[in-house]
């Protein structure tokens, strides 16, 4: 019986112990089913892909993959890597083929390509669909510039990302990682040209597929103890991460990008590019400088505008620390800031804005001169040295488009127009209070510098020797890059020198300065924007400074009518604003008889805080064809001459430039120029007329043509991928 209790006393123990602790059985039982589970998934799982791997490869179904993905995938999430490289000694090159024969076994496509005999603006908006992955090795070399191989490509990337006509959605697509090369014993220059390509391929919106990697040749500050070495475990780095591509991997980059800006997170943030080589806080501040957000994103806080008007207001309620600061570097310059004497001041500040910040958006690609002068390659001449056609100036007038020049004397203007395409961010004013530059120093300059960016294009992809070799002498300059040249005071002895250079002039003016008008010795051309037909609606659009606008507007045109060389009628036509004024257009052009009338539809120039236009104020050209028949029908002495579809532009002009039924549009530039020494020679007693220098037109340049205005000696270019808004300047 003892026996039997204990026995029973020890089995009741056992079972209020199990009971006790029955939760750390029931997790045993659980982990060991779940272990279970997990041993027979595998081995069932990799019978079933050794089966299919077999199967597929007795099919020869393994030519499917690419190398990186399974076999049995049907999407190619990576299609090949193409691997670009810039460089000066050859190191860039050694590590793009070292980069090339690494990816190779992961059987993938893969092609390195030297930077200056590939052409960026065809093929990387080619990239954006291709499903390839880019990788940018590029050095950096004396004072921060890109090696010669390289000099195009970055100075096109650079453009496409500051300028508002390329769409922000441009390089959308496109997948891509960069590494720098440089030298941190050069603290000022340390990789910016790493950084800032990938800060413009960014801009673009083509996405990271890693955080930027630069590699120093200071083996002191090297994070890896030598070049080869940063670059072999960034290799190692990418190829993991473009396997992780292959399988499918959605994350577009390691680290947060932000504003221009990729920083890896957690401890990564210290791995990042702009800190990897224990850069000096110089460094670092340069770095951040250079990711500053695009200049539409800074528009859409406030109006960058600055009125010469409201330079008053504006001082008056700046900080008196700011004020003491600015008096300091006013006095150290020597510049008396009383009254309006402050604009010089202002122009300066701006100029060392543009030549050293780079941060001011409207001057992207500007050469500035002196204190109020610019010059810029226009797109047309690039394109005219391609063989891509030329402007519409080239369609109506025979101009030579990679022969010409665009240039103002005068930044500032009387208007802020509401399409105005530099979004208002060159100074404005009524009359001039700048410090004059004077005009042999002007041409001189704007000669030099539009030589020195023609230069750039040797050796550019599609550039046809001869058309460079042309450029590099200037025939025509198109005085209508910015401002109200007008305003210059001597712009006669500027126009003169010209003249003497043997340049045609185009002047444009915003018919706001009806003595000058008078006052202005004869140009080529003469043209006066007309941007409205009404008083209301030049008000809305043009948003003149002087009080007096309209009776100007009026004098203006009166002024151009007493004119005996060629006159021009701009008109810019904004769907919803001025479509509809189509008399009062008419009893326009009967008070000012211009010579010729452009209707060109407006440029959407994207979105500012200056303007409230959209892509629906921009009209289509069938519809910029229909005003014009309209205008046509009410002026009986005009007829349409040309157009030129590319620029969405429209030629009216007087029926006397039709001589035995054939249209004289063009320009003898030859006899232009003899007739100018003439009038000088005589001391301005022989005068001319514009009948006197007048060509024929050309039957592809007419009005109805099959070319619709395009050259035929040139080949069209059609953009695959249209972000972009390339409407004629």
């Amino acid at each position: 019986l003892d026996v039997s209790m204990d026995t029973w006393s020890y089995f009741h123990t056992c079972l209020v112990s199990i009971w006790l602790h029955r939760f750390y059985i029931y997790s045993a039982v659980a982990f060991g089913i779940s272990l279970w589970i997990v041993v027979q998934f595998t081995t069932t799982t990799r019978t079933k892909r050794k089966v299919g791997e077999d199967l597929l490869q007795e099919l020869g179904a393994d030519k499917l993959g690419n190398g990186c993905a399974p076999p049995q995938a049907q999407e190619v999430h990576v299609a090949g890597v193409k691997i670009f490289y810039g460089s000066q000694t050859g190191t860039a090159k050694r590590f793009a083929k070292a980069l090339a024969e690494a990816v190779t076994p992961l059987n993938l496509p893969v092609e390195v390509i030297n930077m200056g005999d590939y052409d960026p603006e065809d093929g990387l908006s080619e990239e954006t669909s291709s499903r390839n992955i880019c990788v940018f090795l590029v050095a950096t070399y004396t004072e921060g510039q890109p090696p010669e191989n390289a000099a195009w490509f970055c100075k096109w990337l650079e453009e496409a990302a500051n300028d508002f006509r390329v769409g922000k959605s441009f390089l959308q697509g496109l997948r891509y990682a960069v590494f720098g090369l440089g030298n941190s014993a050069y603290v000022d220059h340390y990789n910016t040209v790493g950084r800032r390509m990938d800060k413009w391929l960014w801009m673009l919106s083509a996405s990271r597929i890693m955080t930027r990697a630069e590699g120093d040749c200071n083996v002191a500050q090297s994070k890896h103890g030598s070049i080869e070495a940063d670059f072999e475990a960034w290799k190692a780095k990418f190829l993991t991460r473009l396997q992780a591509l292959c399988k499918g991997e959605k994350k577009p980059c390691s680290g947060k990008c932000k504003k221009g800006k990729c920083k890896s997170s957690g401890k990564q943030s210290k791995e990042s590019s702009d800190h990897e080589h224990g850069t000096s806080e110089h460094e670092n501040t340069e770095a951040e400088e250079l990711f500053e957000t695009s200049s539409e994103e800074e528009a859409g806080g406030t109006d960058s505008v600055v009125d010469v008007e409201d330079l008053g207001d504006i001082m008056g309620h700046m900080k008196k620390a700011k004020v003491l600061l600015l008096e300091g570097i006013w006095n150290a310059h020597g510049v008396n800031h009383s009254g309006y004497q402050l604009v010089y001041f202002v122009c300066q500040f701006l100029r060392a804005k543009l030549n050293c910040l780079m941060i001011f958006a409207l001057f992207s690609g500007y050469k500035l001169i002196g204190s109020h002068s610019g010059v810029k390659l226009c797109r047309w001449t690039k394109s005219m040295l391609r063989g891509r056609g030329g402007c519409y100036k080239h369609t109506f007038y025979g101009i030579e488009s990679h022969r010409c020049m665009e240039a103002t004397p005068s930044l500032a203007c009387a208007n802020k127009c509401v399409f105005c395409w530099r979004h208002h961010t060159n100074p404005v004013g009524t009359e001039w209070r700048w410090k004059m530059d004077q005009p042999e120093v002007i041409l001189q300059e704007a000669i030099e510098n539009h030589q020195n960016m023609i230069k750039q294009f040797k050796g550019v992809s599609g550039v046809k020797a001869a058309r460079l070799e042309e450029a590099l002498t200037v025939k025509h300059c198109a005085l209508s890059l910015v401002g109200e040249p007008i305003m210059y005071p001597q712009i006669n002895r500027f126009v003169r020198l010209l003249h003497q250079h043997g340049i045609s002039t185009f002047l444009v003016t915003n018919a706001q300065f009806p003595e000058e008008i008078r006052r202005l010795e004869p140009v080529t051309q003469l043209y006066v924007s007309v941007d409205a037909s009404t008083k209301e609606s030049l008000r809305r659009i043009d948003r003149p400074l002087f009080k007096d606008f309209w009776q100007r507007f009026l004098d203006s045109l009166k002024a151009l009518a007493e004119k005996q060389q060629r006159t021009v009628y701009r008109l810019t036509l904004v769907k919803a604003w001025n479509v509809d004024e189509l008399k009062a257009y008419a009893d326009l052009i009967s008070l000012g008889k211009p010579d010729f009338i452009e209707v060109k539809g407006v440029t959407y120039c994207g979105e500012s805080s200056a303007s409230s236009l959209t892509m629906a104020n921009v009209p289509w050209h069938g519809e910029v064809v229909s005003f014009v028949q309209e205008l046509a029908r009410l002026l009986p002495d005009y007829g349409i001459a040309c157009e030129h579809e590319h620029s969405n532009c429209v030629l009216m002009a007087h029926s006397k430039f039709q001589v035995d039924g054939e249209w004289r549009t063009w320009i003898d530039y030859g006899r232009f120029q003899e007739l100018v020494r003439e009038r000088e020679q005589s001391g301005g007693s022989r005068t001319f007329t514009a009948a006197e220098y007048t060509a024929r037109t050309p039957s592809w340049a007419l009005f109805g043509a099959r070319e619709r205005g395009f050259d035929p000696l040139d080949v069209r270019f059609q953009r695959k991928n249209k972000a972009r808004d390339i409407s004629g300047c």
